[in-house]
């Protein structure tokens, strides 16, 4: 496992837990939401995902 893939994983940890934290997603669904968030974390890093978009339809990047 590379550095890249460590560190996006304890992302998607820390994020996960998170919304446990405060509520936004049971700790059963742990396992799916982990996946969701991982994968888009890492699209994001590898430069796969969309770039983000402001609502005013500008190009934040």
């Amino acid at each position: 496992m590379s550095a890249m893939e460590e560190q996006v994983l304890k992302a998607a940890k820390e994020i996960v837990v998170k919304f446990i934290e405060t509520g936004r997603i049971s700790p059963t669904g742990f396992s799916e939401n982990f996946k969701a968030v991982y994968g888009a974390i890492f699209e994001t890093v590898k430069g796969t995902g969309n770039p983000p978009v402001d609502p005013e339809g500008g190009n934040n990047r």
